[in-house]
């Protein structure tokens, strides 16, 4: 009962710090609860439109159902206009459970809103939910910044970040993922946004293959994104975010333009983000690339400073939050 009390306080005080992202028409993609930060148990709560995913990490708590009851219930009597809630079971290895089970109301969301632009989400898709709401502020940065830009947006999953360039005016963009029932996902966000689909290759490919066939080509983009997985091997090569994580950079690099622009997510929860600076710094010692900008995690990722209770095992500064997101500058040789 003291365990259900201090749950309810805790996610009662983190739903009110986010208040001012609540107000709108329920269209919207929001974390509500942080619980790695924000408190116990280990539980979060993202919001998708007017459906709640909640994520649970326990294995093996025979009190968690009664819990997660509690919670629902909770969450239903301060947000009464939810129409279903989604559980994601991490604490446990069946597939189908971590993707999710529906357990209050009916059929999830299948879109949001989020800076004007629609992102079509399937929340069942796959044991995260489609769309990763820490890279909200590089979407803008993307809307803001990409217009004439040639992009290239590798490990692209759903394509959120491409879509983004696309709605920001880029002339053309390529979303690279070995999984074409995710790209479709992407497909789906530009047909409602009515963007020219035209403008938008997606390609069904693993990464090195890729990389190997446009540096054949000797083509070029005015912006690389890479958000790699923590850890992938196939033949072809391993990518590894704590053990080798500017790997991946250098091999982006030579696809660069001149003057263009690299963004890299580095999500290594382990890594710390002044490991990760040394690294990057190193990197921009032959002067040909530099730090243009850190884009921070949003609020409602990090928890708020009155909501925060616990850090994160690894510093990130001078970043805000493990998702370590920078910007980088492209000089060419022979531009």
């Amino acid at each position: 009962m003291q365990q259900n009390e201090q749950l309810r306080q805790r996610l009662t005080k983190a739903i009110i710090a986010r208040e001012d992202l609540l107000s709108g028409g329920h269209l919207d993609a929001v974390r509500l609860y942080n619980g790695f930060y924000e408190g116990p148990p280990q539980l979060v709560v993202d919001l998708y439109a007017s459906t709640l995913v909640l994520y649970t990490y326990e294995h093996g708590r025979t009190n968690w159902k009664v819990t997660l009851d509690n919670t629902c219930s909770l969450l239903l009597e301060l947000l009464p206009w939810v129409d279903c809630i989604l559980h994601k079971d991490h604490g446990t290895n069946e597939p189908a459970a971590r993707r999710g089970t529906i357990i209050f109301g009916g059929n999830p969301a299948e879109k949001i809103k989020e800076h004007g632009i629609w992102h079509a989400v399937d929340l069942m898709i796959n044991q995260d939910a489609s769309f990763y709401l820490d890279t909200r502020i590089l979407r803008r940065w993307l809307i803001e910044n990409a217009k004439g830009w040639r992009v290239l947006n590798t490990f692209a999953y759903t394509g959120s970040l491409g879509v983004a360039a696309l709605a920001g005016g880029a002339l053309q963009v390529e979303q690279v993922d070995r999984s074409r029932k995710f790209l479709n996902l992407a497909r789906r966000s530009g047909m409602l946004n009515r963007l020219d689909i035209g403008l938008m290759k997606l390609r069904r490919t693993d990464f090195f293959t890729m990389v190997a066939a446009y540096k054949r080509k000797g083509v070029l983009f005015d912006c690389v994104i890479v958000d790699p997985p923590f850890f992938s091997a196939t033949a072809k090569g391993t990518i590894d975010l704590v053990g080798s994580s500017l790997h991946v950079i250098n091999k982006l690099r030579p696809l660069v333009a001149h003057g263009g622009r690299l963004v890299s997510i580095n999500n290594a929860l382990f890594l710390s983000g002044a490991e990760l600076m040394r690294g990057l710094n190193e990197l921009c010692e032959d002067g040909f690339l530099s730090i243009e900008a850190i884009i921070p995690v949003p609020d409602d990722i990090t928890g708020y400073p009155e909501t925060i209770i616990s850090a994160p095992p690894r510093d990130p500064k001078p970043f805000n939050h493990p998702t370590k997101m920078v910007i980088l500058s492209v000089v060419r040789k022979n531009p």
